[in-house]
């Protein structure tokens, strides 16, 4: 038998009840907000009000599905703004002195000009700096997509704007400090590695062998960087995407899901030399023909501040060791990678 949880009455069948619920208790399984209050939908020219929060939810899907935190209403974006929580030094910083958003803006126009040009990197690299307030508010409170950004500013997904802009936010160098920091730690990390026992053990063993072949340096940071993400639990894949170059129809339609991920593009074999490194933020590809895994690392932590990016989820622990360990920034606070850092002291 079943039985109907708002009055009591009883039915044979699971399809009776239902139809009873619609017919008598039509307003179940339909959740009406505190005390019936009205809320109105939180985007831009819609004026469409609901009491209850699924009817909300199935317009927001209808209506909305394709909208991002730029659409929100003024009032409601302002509440989304992140605060600092990494080590940025100027998060949000002011417009400089006698500039305006509109002087800036100008500045921002001229800069797209500016980027088109050959053998301009004096000239960018001036109107970037000046405009860096402008593109940090814009970042940050507005938090546009990425094919947004890279029609508005696409000097930011260069590697010399990358690195020009972390240190504006961080005051920290990026790729001398990723690489030193990686280089510094490598012997000590190797050993606290080699230790790890279990299923991941085996999985750091296989991952040696290059290591214990003799390699030159960029292959050494490679695995060290695949041999840290194993050893934090996490999986190789989701930061590194491998391809052969026959794959790579392939490839460019499982990087269309990426939220953040390294591509690498291989003639022959795994072990072959790579033809193609590149980034994909958000399904979007954002710069190829890096030189090396470990710059890359370095260029993809970079655009998590450059961007005002979340670390992903899945490699949470792996970026979180980036941050604190390799690149000393914010190092005094700690979660799951303390143990790492207390090893890595012994």
């Amino acid at each position: 038998m079943w039985k109907c949880k708002e009055c009591g009455v009883t039915k044979s069948q699971r399809s009776e009840l239902l139809k009873h619920y619609k017919l008598q208790h039509n307003h179940f399984g339909r959740r009406p907000l505190k005390n019936y209050e009205t809320v109105n939908c939180i985007f831009r020219g819609c004026s469409y009000k609901t009491n209850v929060y699924d009817s909300f939810r199935t317009h927001r899907y209808r209506n909305h599905r394709l909208s991002s935190v730029s659409d929100l209403k003024p009032e409601i974006a302002a509440k989304n703004v992140k605060r600092p929580k990494r080590g940025e030094a100027n998060h949000v910083p002011s417009y400089p002195a006698g500039e305006t958003a509109d002087n800036l803006e100008m500045e921002r126009q001229v800069l797209l000009k500016e980027v088109k040009k050959r053998n301009n990197g004096r000239i960018i690299r001036e109107k970037m700096a000046k405009t860096f307030a402008l593109r940090r508010q814009e970042i940050v409170e507005k938090q546009p997509r990425v094919e947004e950004l890279q029609e508005r500013w696409p000097a930011i997904f260069q590697e010399e704007e990358i690195n020009a802009e972390f240190l504006r936010i961080t005051t920290v160098p990026l790729q001398p400090r990723f690489l030193a920091g990686l280089d510094k730690q490598s012997s000590q990390l190797l050993q606290v590695i080699r230790k790890k026992g279990g299923a991941v053990g085996e999985k750091i063993r296989s991952t040696l062998k290059p290591l214990d072949q003799g390699v030159d340096l960029n292959i050494r940071r490679e695995c060290l960087l695949k041999l840290l993400v194993i050893y934090l639990g996490e999986d190789v894949s989701h930061l590194i995407k491998e391809y052969l170059v026959v794959q790579k129809e392939e490839a460019k339609a499982e990087l269309e899901n990426a939220a953040m991920a390294i591509f690498v593009l291989r003639d022959d074999d795994a072990l072959s030399p790579p033809m193609d490194i590149g980034l994909v933020v958000d399904g979007v590809e954002v710069l190829n023909d890096l030189s090396s895994i470990a710059s890359s690392c370095a260029m993809l932590f970079g655009l998590t501040y450059a961007l005002n990016l979340s670390y992903p989820v899945e490699l949470k622990y792996t970026f979180e060791t980036f941050q604190k360990i390799i690149m000393d920034i914010e190092s005094r606070q700690m979660s799951r990678i303390q143990n790492l850092s207390a090893k890595l002291q012994e």
